[in-house]
C-alpha cells in the first residue's frame, strides 16, 4: 500500500513526510485538539512580551501576606529537617565563603534564568517550527499555573526568614540587576518562592535541549543547565529544595497540558509544519 505524503515548507525547501508521521488522515485528527501551526514572528514577539508582563502583573499583585509567608517558611524548614534534606544551610554559608563564586551565582540567578528561555524559544522558531508551539504551550502552562503556588501558599525565601539563619548573598554582595536587591525588590513579590520557576523554566530549556540537539555535548550541557541552577538557587537562599519540587510539578502539569492538546509531547511532534494538501478535485458529474 502506497504511503501518501504532505510536504513541509522551512524557508524555500520542500521536505516530504510521510502522512502517518503527521497523524493526518482524511477522518480528522484522533488523538489531539489542535494541530501544529507555522509560528508567525511577530505573533510570537507580542504573545510573549503580553504573557510576561500579565504574569508579572498577577504574581506581584498577589497579596506578600509577609507573616503567612515567614510562618510556612518556619513549616518547610521543619519538613525538611523531618526528611532529613535541610542542608540548605550548609550549602548558602559554604559558597558564600568564596566570594568570586558566590557573587558569580548571584549574577547567574538574576540574568540566565531570561536569556537562556528566551534562547531555546527562539531555536525552536528557527530549526524546529512543527515543536514549537507545543513546547511554548508547556512553558506557558507551567508559568501560568505556578501563580496558584504563589496565591494559595506564599512563602518566605530562606534569606528572608527570621533568626538570621542564612546569608542574603543577594544584598551582602550588592548584586546589580537583581529583583531582590535595591530599589528592585520594591518591583516584585518577595513572598513567591514557592513553586521555584527558575527550576521550571531550566529544566524545561535543558529537557528540550537534551531532547532535540544533536550534539552530544550540548545535550550533556542542556542536563547540566538545571542541576547547576538548583545548586544556584540554594546557595543563594533564594528557594529550599522543596519550592524545586513544587517547580518540577508545574512543568509535569505544562507537559500533560501539550499531550493532551496536540496529542504527543512536544519531542514527538515533526520538526517541521505540515502544510495543508489542497482539496482534492472533483470529477465533473456526466
Amino acid at each position: 500500500m502506497s504511503d501518501s505524503t504532505v510536504t513541509e515548507p522551512e524557508g524555500r525547501e520542500e521536505v516530504a513526510v510521510p502522512q502517518a508521521v503527521t497523524g493526518e488522515n482524511r477522518g480528522g485528527l484522533p488523538g489531539r485538539l489542535r494541530r501544529p501551526r507555522r509560528p508567525r514572528l511577530w505573533f510570537e514577539i507580542l504573545l510573549i512580551a503580553v504573557s510576561y508582563w500579565t504574569y508579572s502583573l498577577i504574581r506581584n499583585a498577589v497579596p506578600e501576606q509577609k507573616g503567612k509567608a515567614l510562618r510556612n517558611a518556619d513549616w518547610i524548614w521543619t519538613l525538611e529537617h523531618r526528611m532529613g534534606i535541610a542542608v540548605e544551610q550548609s550549602v548558602n554559608h559554604t559558597v558564600n565563603s568564596a566570594n568570586w563564586l558566590i557573587i558569580g551565582m548571584n549574577y547567574y540567578y538574576a540574568t540566565l534564568h531570561f536569556i537562556i528561555t528566551i534562547g531555546v524559544l527562539v531555536w525552536l522558531y528557527r530549526w524546529h517550527p512543527g515543536r514549537y508551539a507545543a513546547a511554548r504551550l508547556v512553558l506557558f502552562a507551567t508559568t501560568g499555573v505556578a501563580l496558584l503556588g504563589y496565591y494559595l501558599f506564599p512563602l518566605a525565601p530562606p534569606r528572608l526568614m527570621r533568626g538570621g539563619q542564612f546569608v542574603d548573598t543577594v544584598t551582602v554582595h550588592h548584586t546589580w540587576g537583581s529583583m531582590a536587591s535595591g530599589d528592585l525588590k520594591h518591583m516584585s513579590n518577595q513572598y513567591a518562592a514557592m513553586p521555584s520557576m527558575h527550576i521550571g523554566w531550566s529544566l524545561w530549556c535543558g529537557l528540550t535541549i537534551f531532547a532535540l540537539a544533536s550534539v552530544p555535548w550540548v545535550r550533556v550541557l542542556g542536563l547540566l543547565y538545571p542541576a547547576t541552577t538548583l545548586l544556584v538557587i540554594v546557595a543563594t537562599a533564594n528557594h529550599f529544595w522543596l519550592d524545586a519540587a513544587g517547580g518540577m510539578l508545574c512543568l509535569g502539569f505544562g507537559f500533560s497540558l501539550a499531550r493532551l492538546w496536540y496529542g504527543a509531547l512536544p519531542y514527538a511532534l515533526p520538526r517541521l509544519v505540515p502544510a495543508r494538501l489542497p482539496a482534492p478535485a472533483h470529477a465533473p458529474s456526466p
